[in-house]
């Protein structure tokens, strides 16, 4: 594995954050990794379609990346915010009831964030 794609896949497991492309780009460039904005993208491309590390992609906003453990995730449709969230896995089930072999699945619960609710109730 190429030395910019060995970084790019510690600095996406690490985080905690859901890192975007340019975040991670940001965190190379302070590490002092001489790097295009282009080349972070292309490896965390490659890393996607390796298995290594999954894509969060969320309407209207930048894609983020994160680990690839089984979870899924809560979004605020107001600010964007997100987290993960620990659910059962239903792949199993959503097999057994439309008789395909599902591989997996991208599950985003969408609801408002306690800070956004506030905002709205007070304007």
């Amino acid at each position: 594995m190429a030395d910019y794609r060995k970084k790019i896949l510690e600095i996406v497991l690490s985080s905690e954050d859901h890192p975007t492309a340019d975040d991670v780009y940001v965190t190379l460039r302070k590490e002092g990794t001489r790097v295009a904005l282009a080349t972070v993208y292309n490896n965390l491309n490659a890393l996607c379609d390796e298995g290594l590390i999954r894509k969060v992609s969320l309407d209207g906003k930048c894609d983020h990346y994160d680990k690839p453990a089984k979870h899924d995730h809560i979004v605020c449709r107001v600010c964007g915010k997100f987290a993960d969230i620990h659910l059962e896995d239903f792949t199993k089930k959503f097999s057994e009831e439309t008789g395909l072999d599902i591989e997996g699945y991208d599950l985003k619960l969408i609801y408002v964030c306690p800070e956004c609710r506030q905002k709205q109730q007070t304007a």
